[in-house]
């Protein structure tokens, strides 16, 4: 019998071992147990190799690279070192639910393209409560570009996916690898290039099984504002998206980078991008201006407003 596992987890991390220690054990805890974890850590770290040895099990084992080359790089080389069939990706700072392997694997099961691309709903944590995320599944033939990026509603999005909750066979990680250097979007990226495969489809696991830890006083790649980066990235790959997704993505998550510049040459640039390019609807417009016009402090309690707030008890 092959004493290859089922799945291999890769978890990129850099100086946090606590951290990482605490991501490790969730993968641990897992009611699938036929498993590896690759903790890639992007550059030399040997306090984190030390506090993972420390844990004691042999399924765990730690690659440190040369130098830095940023999490998109880290999963790409932890890809490369899975023996399993299926790569699972978690970040440092998350941790799984124990039955997110065994749930994603019986979903993978009933796929009916050869490389399915199985995700799972998460909690997102933050210090004022929980909320879970997506709100809604994708939609029976909705373009996944548009369900990603189209909004229903002025202050939220429904459609999302994280890093740590994919699940793909191991083969697709490294026929499309991620985008090194790219500091925003890395998992929206690499999913609407990975389903252009044509043996690719994406699945969802109904139940949250990820605990996104927001902490608001950590940094986090997530909190970074590079916005003429993202233009960039979104001109280049203008083909991932319908027009619909182009103009809703550039008047909301694009502009939400941009408007802390206040300018008006940049509100001018980002409208015209959307209108030439893109099919934006009423919602859109709506999104545009209030984004623009709202400080950000103000955004964000309207948007707790209108969403509610679930607590810890209500989530479990």
């Amino acid at each position: 019998m092959s004493t290859d596992p089922d799945v291999s987890v890769v978890i990129p991390t850099l100086n946090r071992p606590e951290l990482a220690a605490r991501a490790v054990r969730s993968v641990l805890a897992q009611t699938h147990a036929n498993l590896e974890v690759v903790v890639v850590a992007d550059g030399p770290d040997p306090i984190t190799r030390q506090t993972l040895e420390a844990i004691g099990d042999e399924r765990v084992r730690v690659i440190e690279l040369p130098e830095r080359g940023k999490a998109p790089n880290a999963r790409n080389q932890g890809a490369l070192a899975a023996r399993g069939h299926w790569t699972a990706l978690l970040d440092d700072d998350d941790e799984w639910l124990p039955g997110k392997l065994e749930a994603q694997l019986k979903l993978a099961a009933t796929a009916t393209r050869e490389s399915p691309v199985v995700a799972t709903r998460m909690i997102s944590r933050t210090p004022r409560a929980d909320t879970i995320m997506p709100r809604r599944l994708p939609a029976p033939g909705e373009p996944l570009s548009e369900y990603f990026t189209v909004r229903r509603g002025l202050f939220y999005g429904d459609g999302f996916i994280q890093t740590s909750t994919i699940m793909a066979p191991t083969e697709l990680l490294r026929r499309v690898p991620f985008t090194v250097g790219l500091r925003r979007q890395q998992e929206l990226d690499w999913a609407l290039r990975a389903v252009q495969e044509p043996d690719v489809e994406l699945l969802y696991a109904d139940d949250a099984l990820v605990l996104w830890h927001q902490d608001e006083d950590r940094d986090r790649i997530s909190l970074e504002n590079p916005w003429q980066e993202q233009l960039e990235w979104l001109r280049a790959n203008r083909s991932l998206f319908t027009p619909r997704a182009y103009a809703a993505f550039t008047m909301s998550v694009l502009s939400s980078m941009a408007a802390p510049t206040r300018s008006g040459r940049v509100f001018r640039e980002l409208l015209s991008e959307a209108r030439t390019h893109g099919r934006p609807g009423a919602i859109d417009y709506v999104t545009f201006l209030q984004i623009w016009t709202l400080p950000p402090n103000v955004r964000h309690r309207l948007r707790d407003a209108v969403v509610g707030r679930r607590s810890a008890a209500d989530v479990r």
